[in-house]
């Protein structure tokens, strides 16, 4: 009987390990890029530069006469007024709700802040100026793209579109986001991002937005990782040699005092 068990949990033992044994490498591996790796250098921090200020002695317009040429759009409320920065002039970004169907959603609108009048979203040179300005590596630039959409895969996943990448040729192909309406620089991304990013996917097993700690796949293999653990104390447990030994000498104690 006892060794019917042995058997059991020996070969339950074994292939749980083998079924799950792939997983349990990438989540070593992942582990340990994370925790050898500064998340400011995987952040870019160190390639951005700091936002340039605007001086106290700028002659700026009051952001009304932006909101009363947004009213005469149909706008009828404001989230939010901030003063920003593009490219050495001052720039009011005006945040708005806006109802689209049974949702609504938060638009950006750019405007002068010398004049009041409202702005178009970025240019390309704009954006590639701008980047450049916030850019602390070499300023040779690879190449420049135009975002309208992404996927759960992408590397500028679920923030404001549209938006440029400008790619720069050094360090670590290093990709300026800058958001179109927002006028702003949104995240850098390198190459060490890049490789945590997909380690990150393998440890979180979301395999269509990466980010998500919360599926179901990573659930029943979190739990399955338990239940291989627990069977390899059970199997030490009922094959271990002092185990043994204890048991037959009970036994043998028990036998002589009858």
């Amino acid at each position: 009987m006892k060794r019917s068990w042995q058997y059991r949990i020996r070969k339950l033992h074994r292939y749980m390990g083998l079924f799950i044994g792939v997983q349990f490498l990438f989540w070593t591996a992942g582990g340990l890029y994370f925790s050898w790796s500064n998340l400011d250098t995987i952040h870019g921090d160190h390639l951005k530069r700091p936002v340039a200020a605007l001086s106290a002695s700028l002659s700026l317009v009051s952001p009304t006469v932006s909101l009363k040429a947004l009213q005469q759009r149909g706008i009828d409320s404001v989230a939010s007024v901030q003063l920003i920065e593009l490219n050495g002039h001052p720039v009011y970004q005006i945040t708005y709700p806006m109802q689209h169907g049974a949702h609504t959603r938060l638009h950006t609108q750019l405007a002068d802040a010398r004049t009041g009048a409202l702005r178009p979203a970025l240019s390309q040179n704009e954006a590639t100026a701008l980047a450049r300005q916030r850019f602390a590596g070499v300023p040779t630039i690879d190449r420049v793209e135009y975002l309208t959409h992404t996927n759960g895969h992408h590397e500028y996943r679920e923030k404001p579109l549209p938006a440029y990448a400008v790619t720069f040729r050094q360090p670590v192909h290093a990709t300026v986001y800058v958001a179109a309406e927002l006028g702003t620089v949104q995240s850098v991304r390198t190459d060490p991002w890049r490789l945590f990013d997909f380690l990150w996917m393998l440890h979180t097993m979301d395999y269509e937005g990466r980010d998500d700690i919360n599926n179901d796949l990573l659930r029943a293999f979190s739990i399955l990782g338990l239940l291989t653990i627990l069977s390899g104390f059970a199997l030490y447990a009922v094959s271990s040699p002092q185990i043994r030994y204890t048991t037959g000498r009970r036994k043998r104690v028990a036998s002589a005092d009858v």
